[in-house]
């Protein structure tokens, strides 16, 4: 009888160090300082880049949308290019490239990029300063 009086007792106090209130105050801080690594961790990787570390061997030249989830990429191996379709579950390799394509160098850009940045340039400005783009349309007017 009274090793079950003191196993019950040895259980009351388990449960009561539980629903102590220091000990749910330890616990929660402890699960904001395992938060708070993971968050640290994915912060230094996104600083440094940590996951592009070994780009320089295969880059994507040109990609371009096919469908709702299909694809067709132009990568560089090496000094070759590889055309190649890409969807949800597979990955096909199309043709290999017999004459290469232009890479574009880092922070340069292509003609297309600019004239999309001067037409965007220019209606932002229209609708910033409709009184200048007014003026412009008299202008034209006025000249022909």
């Amino acid at each position: 009888m009274l090793p079950l009086f003191i196993s019950q007792i040895a259980g009351a106090q388990t449960t009561q160090s539980i629903t102590n209130p220091t000990s749910v105050l330890s616990i929660f801080l402890s699960l904001l300082v395992v938060v708070g690594v993971i968050f640290a961790l994915a912060y230094v990787m996104r600083r440094f880049n940590v996951t592009a570390m070994g780009s320089n061997h295969m880059k994507v030249v040109a990609s371009m949308v096919a469908g709702t989830k299909e694809k067709i990429m132009v990568i560089q191996v090496g000094d070759e290019q590889h055309l190649i379709g890409v969807t949800s579950h597979n990955i096909s390799h199309l043709s290999k490239l017999d004459k290469n394509l232009e890479v574009p160098l880092k922070g340069t850009t292509t003609n297309g990029h600019d004239a999309f940045k001067q037409k965007l340039v220019a209606a932002m400005a229209g609708k910033l300063n409709p009184q200048t783009n007014d003026n412009k349309q008299k202008e034209d007017s006025n000249n022909a």
